[in-house]
């Protein structure tokens, strides 16, 4: 079973189904079909081959996932990358996975026509609107697709192939690429959507980024069952989307504690008919108690999914609705065709009511970090079953005497901020290059809407004065916003550790 099956199956036996809504475009399975076949042709025209990365900058729409669809026909490798990317970052992507094609769109020229100077690897670029190609891209620019272009020849394919490489933060300040098999993704969507109990008759609202594998996977588990799924670009106006909700009768609604707050937020609720809303779930970042009770009270037809994940396995754990009232704060516990437990430093299995580090053993496992081996090795270890790896979370959970499991911290300083996972490091590079800045150190505090907001302590050379607003103001320009810090505050130095390193813990 390849991640595509299942989308191919209803292609042929529901081909008029609805696949997708976008605006006012309604897409059936049978049409998403062609424009993914269009798209494959297209690649493999232009020479790639299977197992070749061809990475997705593109905003949340048909064409992200007639391209998925495409990709993935052709055994390549599926790389999508957030569309607010900056250039240097989507270079350094581009070239650590030495990506074969882009698919994008005219909009974020600005973005790859300077990265694509830098990328040697890029051979094609597959835009839709203007496909006029920048200064500097010596890549064959083309416009997307509007036509048959024949048909694909299949290669031949297994369930250990990659599917996709998903780049998520590290703690060196370099984004790493999680590779992940069809069988990974395959074996998260089976687990995830058959404790969700999604189904085919499934309106599911997504303005999660595709390129999150949050959203990513509300499209995958879609096309697991043959159900719908309504596009929508962001979250910016929520009276907006409860309009778009209410007028595609959604059923299911995927959010992120910013997405919830800001909907409790409104006053005018009762106006929406969201009556065939019956799901509700959340992960990135855990709800406050407070806020669980505020949801339930608004949307009392609703079940409230509460979850924890990681990139490099999808999805971890869930806590089941009936349990909400007894353990608000808990995140559950592993989900189906899945094993997990707390170890100690010396990676010892703790019995129920210890603290210890999460680790994960299941066929949703990656395969590893792209060309990272070291990087790997930290996170991956052998398992109880001789010639088995299991992944280590870096994560410190507590369980109760019952076995559900609580959040504790990070073993690491990564940051998630608004469902992403933000590299202190990265925000750091960026307020170093602003002239002035002698030191600075980056955490995250706890923030209600946000889960963790970002903070940074500055400490300025002498005779040098800047406002927060300004430093912030650096890092917009040089940062995705999500990675831009919510608080600055200037210090005279930094607290150190014996060997002169900045001590974070004493910040906190």
């Amino acid at each position: 079973m390849l991640l595509h099956h299942d989308f191919d199956r209803w292609a042929a036996e529901t081909p008029d189904a609805i696949a997708l809504v976008s605006g006012d475009e309604r897409v059936t399975y049978a049409e998403l079909s062609r424009r993914g076949a269009r798209i494959g042709a297209l690649l493999q025209g232009q020479g790639v081959a299977r197992g070749d990365r061809v990475a997705v900058l593109l905003e949340n729409r048909i064409e992200f996932v007639a391209g998925l669809v495409g990709i993935l026909r052709i055994g390549a490798v599926f790389m999508p990358i957030n569309p607010s990317t900056k250039d240097d970052k989507l270079a350094y992507m581009l070239n650590d996975a030495r990506a074969s094609a882009l698919l994008t769109e005219d909009t974020l020229s600005f973005v790859w026509g300077v990265a694509l100077a830098q990328s040697p690897t890029v051979k094609s670029v597959v835009v839709t609107g203007d496909a006029a190609a920048p200064a500097g891209v010596t890549a064959a620019v083309l416009p997307w697709p509007a036509a048959d272009l024949g048909s694909i020849a299949p290669p031949t394919l297994i369930d250990q192939d990659l599917a996709a490489i998903i780049y998520t933060s590290g703690s060196t300040g370099f984004p790493k690429g999680v590779m992940l098999t069809h069988l990974n993704m395959v074996s998260a969507c089976r687990s995830v959507s058959t404790y969700l109990g999604y189904r085919r008759d499934d309106v599911i609202y997504c303005a999660l980024p595709l390129s999150f594998d949050y959203g990513l996977y509300q499209v995958l588990m879609s096309f697991r069952l043959g159900a719908c799924v309504v596009l929508r670009a962001n979250f910016s106006f929520p009276v907006k989307e409860l309009e778009i909700m209410s007028t595609r009768q959604a059923t299911v609604f995927p959010g992120v504690p910013t997405m919830f707050s800001m909907l409790m937020a409104l006053k005018n609720l009762d106006k929406f008919d969201l009556s065939r809303l019956r799901m509700m779930t959340n992960t990135a970042a855990a709800l406050s108690e407070d806020h669980i009770h505020k949801l339930r009270a608004l949307f009392p037809q609703a079940t409230l999914f509460s979850m924890y994940g990681l990139t490099e396995c999808k999805r971890v754990t869930y806590l089941p609705p009936e349990q909400l009232d007894i353990r608000p704060t808990s995140v559950g516990r592993g989900m189906p065709n899945e094993e997990v437990w707390l170890v100690d430093d010396a990676g010892n299995r703790l019995p129920n009511g210890s603290t210890g580090e999460l680790v994960i053993r299941g066929s949703n496992v990656m395969r590893g970090y792209w060309e990272k081996p070291e990087e790997t090795a930290k996170r991956l270890k052998p398992g109880p079953i001789p010639g088995e790896m299991i992944l280590y979370s870096g994560d410190l959970f507590r369980t109760d005497d019952e076995g559900w499991l609580y959040f504790v911290a990070r073993r690491d300083d990564i940051i998630k901020s608004r469902g992403e996972k933000v590299s202190p490091r990265e925000v750091e590079n960026a307020i170093h290059s602003l002239e002035g800045v002698y030191e600075v150190a980056v955490i995250g505090v706890p923030d209600d809407v946000l889960g963790q907001a970002i903070k940074a302590f500055v400490v300025t050379l002498p005779g040098v004065r800047f406002t927060e607003r300004e430093v912030i103001r650096h890092c917009l320009t040089r940062l995705e916003s999500f990675m831009a810090p919510k608080y600055v505050e200037f210090v005279a130095e930094l607290p150190k550790t014996g060997t002169g390193k900045i001590k974070k813990t004493g910040l906190a």
